[in-house]
């Protein structure tokens, strides 16, 4: 060796605390299971058998416009053979788990009332969530703008009061911080959340939050740096998500009502900001809603679905493997788009991995990186229901805990 032992133990002291920190911001994935969607419910609506009964409405619109294949594949603009995987599979999802994350709204969805409209709303609303099976779910409240700050608050406090009375907070639960515009207000409520945990006797950062990003002040801060960035690492740990208000962001940047969507270029671009700021911090994305609801006759319900279906592809294929629901019908596409999206893609990544692994020759040659993308696609699609373990297990001649390692696995 032409360097003397020490020049690397110098070098490893120099860069001792920046390994640390990269640790610390940047930990990789999270493991657990990301739901494909949040339903958001008004609080004065909801009830702890609305999952049910939106699976069965869903269902029952399924079987009636959209009872075979080949009305599927139209529908998705895909080929029948892929339809006819598709929809025996999201019959049974949306039979036994309909809704995989909810969020009972006390912000735009409910509106302003009287306090103590909203006081009673809330203890309802927290027994009835104790009671619902959900595997994941929460609280939207108000902001912290000035105008909303202490009812927002005093909302969710009697919430979790209510919630904790029924039993323990169970794991998937966590708080949707709205309208964020300045990194001071995760930093507020990051400490918010240390006084609640105090006073509800939670142990100390149980309370988890997402923070829904639909003000440019978000995105862009006034000394012209990505703001996001900033508040994805001011939480202490408890931030689990970014969420893209399409809507209030659009409208914020001048969009014409009309042309306000998922795909207009103001959202790609915040999006894509958001995409950066959390990239191997373990935050995840979810993209928004669509305002086209699948209601009145059975063209204008397919229409929406359409419209719905390929945005949620759209999605997908960009990286945000979430989005919103708000509408028991926008379950039909919102599985549909989402099993055709992980089938399609199973057998290429299933042959990849096989022959990566085997050290085969192919024509594509892929490397590390590529091959956590390749298990990250299975992965995702084993959880919500879309692949099967046995035949991914056997097309690509890995365990199932294989591909989660590798789903997790840092590339440093």
């Amino acid at each position: 060796m032409s360097l003397d032992a020490s020049v690397y133990a110098r070098l490893d002291a120099a860069l001792a605390d920046v390994d640390v920190q990269l640790a610390a911001d940047y930990p990789g994935e999270r493991g657990d299971r990301q739901p494909v969607h949040t339903v958001y419910v008004p609080a004065d609506r909801f009830t702890a058998t609305l999952p049910g009964e939106w699976g069965t409405l869903a269902v029952a619109a399924l079987d009636a416009l959209l009872p075979d294949a080949p009305a599927l594949a139209e529908l998705l603009d895909v080929e029948t053979s892929l339809a006819a995987e598709v929809l025996p599979r999201v019959r049974t999802k949306l039979s036994t788990e309909p809704i995989e994350d909810l969020r009972v709204d006390f912000e735009d969805g409910y509106g302003r009332r009287p306090d103590a409209e909203e006081d009673e709303a809330a203890r309802l609303a927290a027994g009835a969530l104790a009671a619902a099976t959900l595997a994941y779910c929460g609280i939207r409240f108000k902001s912290l703008e000035p105008a909303t700050r202490r009812r927002g608050i005093h909302t969710l406090d009697l919430f979790l009061d209510g919630l904790l009375a029924a039993g323990p907070l169970r794991n998937g639960f966590v708080v949707t911080l709205p309208k964020v515009t300045h990194v001071g207000q995760v930093r507020a409520f990051t400490q918010l959340c240390s006084a609640l945990e105090e006073s509800h006797s939670l142990s100390p950062g149980m309370l988890r939050f997402e923070i829904q990003i639909e003000t440019p002040q978000a995105i862009l801060a006034a000394d012209g740096t990505a703001a996001v960035a900033r508040m994805v690492h001011s939480g202490d740990g408890r931030i689990t998500g970014l969420h893209f208000g399409t809507y209030d962001y659009s409208a914020a940047c001048g969009v014409a009502s009309p042309y306000q969507s998922l795909d207009h270029a103001v959202a790609d671009h915040a999006k894509a900001v958001m995409q950066l700021a959390a990239s191997g911090t373990g935050v995840r994305l979810s993209d928004g809603s669509i305002n086209v609801l699948p209601v009145g006759s059975a063209t204008q319900i397919r229409a929406a679905w359409q419209l719905h279906a390929r945005l949620v592809r759209r999605s997908l294929e960009r990286a945000y493997y979430q989005g919103w629901d708000l509408h028991p019908l926008q379950l039909v596409t919102r599985y549909a788009a989402t099993y055709a999206f992980y089938r399609e893609g199973m057998p290429d990544a299933c042959d990849r991995l096989r022959t990566y692994f085997e050290r085969a020759e192919s024509g594509v040659l892929d490397e590390p990186a590529t091959v956590k993308g390749m298990a990250a696609l299975l992965t995702r699609g084993l959880q919500c229901g879309a692949l099967d373990s046995a035949e991914v297990a056997e097309r690509s001649g890995l365990a199932i805990s294989e591909l989660e390692a590798l789903h997790r696995r840092q590339l440093r």
